[in-house]
């Protein structure tokens, strides 16, 4: 078994049991953290000695559909119209196995690059068994823990076929995933279900599909944005008792606060993306209403389309958009500006950490650099120029440092980045490959609108 020992560190272990250390050592056991304190000794380890290093937990990637990082770029003036109808309706058909591989492969390491060690990974372009074989191959190669939510292509139905919210989660293709490359729970990779829920089905499909994931007891995830397809969803829903604590729901903005009480009173969680829900007109990002409610909820960086997926850049703009929240209110209220912070750079570290592993049911694996759990760790380089002097470490991270200064990380005792570099073999002819595939898609996309 492999062993690593991480020396002299100073340590967030985001373990309220434990605090912040400093002059602290970490030992890893094969996969696993075996112990964190002060003056360890291990016999026949690797020893890093991280005496300029602030070490944490990885960051957690709450939503995110890495299959469009062939697209970078093309969505970044687009409102959630153009979206729609340039991505599912169109560009998404045109990606083929390989192109949805080579996605996922080289966004899942830009992931690792920026510092998630985990993530949640909306895949809803899988017309065929090939194409999420290949979007699951292309996140084992990379070496990142996720979990992969298989979705439902929205492509426009040809002649005689049903449109796609008539259409149920298939069975067959869940339980052969199951069965097959997600058969065991303990691993990098699990299974949950990215379904169309009642903002994109009709209520028979809707029911069908939570009722396949309470059956297989897997997370079951869903957009929601403005109008309903099926408007009782919901009440439904909950009279059946088929929400719960594994019902994720993802953006949610404009939702009324009754309904968004019965979903946090049947312990929903849900995912926020504010920067993408704020280019493209969603509204106010759920987070303070969810404050408000001690609802259950973390962030994701959505459509790589549009916007990169850093979480250090996702927290920070969380962060600022909600206590920009509380300033407005504080003005409304009494016309001056707060008296005091409502949100703090600690609460937010932990919306990317430990409370991030909570919405999942995966605290008990990541989350925090506490014995037991999985080894999952980024080391931040404090002789960078961003990081000198550090008064607050957690402060220093979020508004003063970027993926730049994370020199290492370490995905279940694998280092995967060393000495500020990725450790993945042939990154360039990967991105060679990326590259032809985003432009192909492209052209062909264009050429169609041409006819």
């Amino acid at each position: 078994m492999k062993r690593i020992l991480i020396k002299n560190a100073q340590i967030l272990t985001m373990d309220a049991s434990i605090g912040d250390l400093d002059n602290a050592d970490i030992l890893i056991d094969g996969d696993t953290i075996s112990d964190v304190g002060h003056n360890l000794k291990a016999d026949n380890s690797e020893t890093i000695d991280a005496k300029d290093f602030l070490v944490s937990p990885g960051l957690i990637n709450g939503h995110i559909h890495t299959w469009q990082t062939g697209l970078r770029g093309i969505a970044s003036d687009w409102t959630l119209v153009d979206y729609l109808a340039s991505i599912h309706a169109g560009l998404a058909s045109y990606y083929n196995a390989d192109d949805m591989y080579i996605g996922n492969y080289v966004g899942a390491l830009y992931q690792i690059n920026t510092g998630s060690t985990t993530i949640v990974d909306w895949c809803h372009n899988n017309p065929t068994p090939d194409h999420t074989d290949e979007a699951i191959r292309g996140l084992e190669e990379s070496k990142i823990r996720a979990i992969f939510l298989h979705g439902s292509p929205k492509h426009e139905p040809k002649e005689g076929q049903p449109h796609f919210s008539e259409v149920p989660h298939p069975k067959s293709e869940i339980d052969r995933l199951r069965k097959g490359t997600f058969a065991s729970d303990d691993q990098l990779l699990n299974l949950g279900m990215a379904i169309l829920g009642p903002q994109q089905s009709t209520l028979d499909v809707c029911k069908h599909d939570f009722k396949l994931a309470k059956d297989l007891d897997l997370i079951v995830s869903m957009h929601i944005g403005g109008k309903f397809m099926t408007p009782e969803g919901f009440d439904v829903l909950k009279e059946m008792r088929l929400l719960n604590k594994k019902t994720n729901i993802v953006h949610a903005n404009n939702i009324s606060n009754e309904m968004l009480d019965k979903l946090v009173e049947s312990n929903c969680t849900f995912s926020i993306t504010p920067e993408e829900e704020l280019q493209m007109g969603f509204g106010n990002p759920l987070t303070k209403r969810l404050i408000d409610r001690n609802g259950t909820f973390g962030f994701g960086s959505d459509i790589e389309s549009a916007m990169a997926g850093d979480m250090l850049n996702v927290i920070r703009f969380a962060l600022q958009a909600v206590r920009h929240e509380y300033t407005l209110e504080n003005y409304a209220l009494h016309n001056a500006p707060p008296s005091d912070i409502k949100v703090t750079t600690r609460k937010a570290f932990e919306w990317a950490t430990i409370d991030a592993a909570k919405l999942f049911g995966i605290d008990n694996k990541v989350g925090s650099i506490t014995p037991g759990k999985k080894a999952d760790i980024i080391m931040f380089n404090k002789r960078s120029v961003s990081f000198t002097p550090i008064h607050d470490p957690i402060s220093t991270i979020l508004f003063h440092s970027n993926s730049n200064d994370i020199d290492t990380v370490i995905i279940g005792g694998n280092v995967l980045k060393k000495s500020g570099k990725l450790l993945a073999p042939n990154i360039s002819q990967s991105l060679d490959k990326l590259s032809v595939s985003g432009h192909r898609i492209m052209n062909d996309y264009r050429k169609n609108l041409l006819r």
